[in-house]
């Protein structure tokens, strides 16, 4: 038995990372902005692993970096709890449930030409996850709105944000958060010294060794490429997407678009737009898009059948997360200097600001998507959920995992009994 209580605490920590990232895998509705908002809500509300202005930072670092910025936050706070044995539990809870499921919607796909509906479930879950969505802004602002400075960047970044909407920037969040970062960094550094030594060596130690998981994560890969030469051209496609793909699910239909369709000639325009609703209507990341790609290629277009798809669903689904795990492990280490430095600080600082005027513009576009329908009129049940969620959120701690599964019960219950 050890008595070393770094040991001791270890396997006790990665019970509760992967617990907690299980039951995000199979509730985070909503997208990004939603999957921040629920983990805000579980790591700094309700378990307080981290206070907001930390998990602040790493909301505002993820976005500098490829993949997909969610997972990748995960990834983050299971290396910060549990070392690098948590950067790969925090990952793999997060990513395999969602692939799990994804995986009998591609097979019913293929097998019957189409998806189960899952719409009415969603419409109370959407106006929930507004709800969740806004708190957490509130709750930023409360964290990132530090004095006059801050304020005056998260309103300019507000407005041109709002204002890039008209003209066709790509990745205008990266160009916001950039010049955020600039702008911090040159206002701070009139008033600051030195970070001392002390606080310099205040480094997680855990950075380097995260990249011993790395061996382990890629096996799934190595293994699945190794059968044909489709597949390897496949995983390698997925793997490019995952290191280079940046901004928004926009974005990656794009990638998507451009490679699947107009490239490899792999998948039609349908089944694309198919693939990318699939994984926007079902928990966790949406990049498991991925997971239903590979599936119809595997099983369809490569000739492998449930089996062959099953196969390539997971390549898939591995080769687009993997750099995430490696950008994490090297960001991991990175991170706690940038705190520790009064200059770099401003520039997180400068940041979150503008992560704060983001999420805004998102939480106002959600809500205009989710109780405005198509000719102008208020969604009444949808504004009620919303209401109602908001309400639960600001006056009890109730857990927001039973709030999303109540607000899917409301939207059957809307569809069955219109009237009432």
């Amino acid at each position: 038995m050890s008595d070393d209580p770094q040991e001791t605490q270890e396997p006790s920590r990665l019970g509760e990372v992967a617990r907690l990232f299980l039951k995000l895998g199979l509730t985070a509705f909503g997208g990004p902005a939603a999957h921040v908002a629920l983990m805000e809500e579980e790591v700094v509300n309700r378990r307080g692993w981290l206070d907001r202005q930390h998990f602040l930072d790493m909301v505002s670092a993820v976005n500098f970096i490829p993949g997909p910025n969610s997972t990748e936050l995960a990834i983050h706070i299971g290396l910060v709890r549990a070392g690098w044995k948590g950067l790969i539990v925090a990952g793999v809870c997060f990513i395999v449930p969602a692939m799990l499921i994804v995986l009998p919607l591609a097979w019913f796909y293929v097998t019957y030409g189409a998806t189960p509906g899952v719409g009415d479930a969603l419409r109370g879950i959407k106006a929930c996850m507004v709800a969740i969505v806004a708190v957490a802004m509130w709750r930023f602002a409360k964290t990132g709105i530090k004095d006059w400075f801050t304020a005056s960047i998260a309103i300019v970044s507000f407005a041109v944000s709002v204002l890039l909407q008209y003209f066709n920037v790509p990745q205008p969040e990266l160009i916001i958060l950039g010049v955020a970062s600039v702008a911090g960094f040159f206002w701070y550094s009139r008033a600051v010294a030195s970070a001392s030594e002390g606080e310099v060596r205040a480094v997680v130690k855990n950075g380097g060794k995260s990249f011993k998981a790395l061996p382990m994560i890629a096996l799934p890969l190595a293994a699945g490429a190794g059968f044909s030469g489709q597949l390897l051209a496949m995983a390698l496609f997925f793997l490019k997407v995952g290191a280079t793909l940046f901004g928004s699910g926009y974005v990656l239909a794009s990638f998507l678009h451009s490679g699947l369709v107009e490239q490899h000639r792999w998948l039609s325009e349908q089944q694309l737009l198919d693939a990318i609703a699939v994984g926007q209507v079902t928990p966790g990341p949406l990049l498991t898009t991925a997971t239903f790609i590979g599936f119809v290629l595997g099983s369809r277009n490569f000739g492998g059948g449930t089996g062959g798809g099953i196969l390539a669903g997971v390549v898939a689904t591995t080769a687009i997360f993997l750099p995430s795990f490696v950008f994490i492990g090297l960001l991991g280490s990175l991170l706690p200097r940038l705190r520790a430095s009064p200059r770099a600080r401003g520039a997180l600082d400068g940041m979150n600001a503008a992560v704060v005027a983001l999420i805004l513009v998102v939480t106002i576009w959600f809500s205009r998507s989710v109780m405005i329908r198509a000719g102008g009129e208020v969604d009444v049940p949808s504004l009620c959920m919303f209401v109602a969620a908001l309400a639960v959120l600001l006056l009890t701690r109730i857990n927001a995992t039973w709030l999303i599964l109540a607000s899917g019960a409301f939207g059957i219950a809307v569809h069955y009994f219109p009237r009432v």
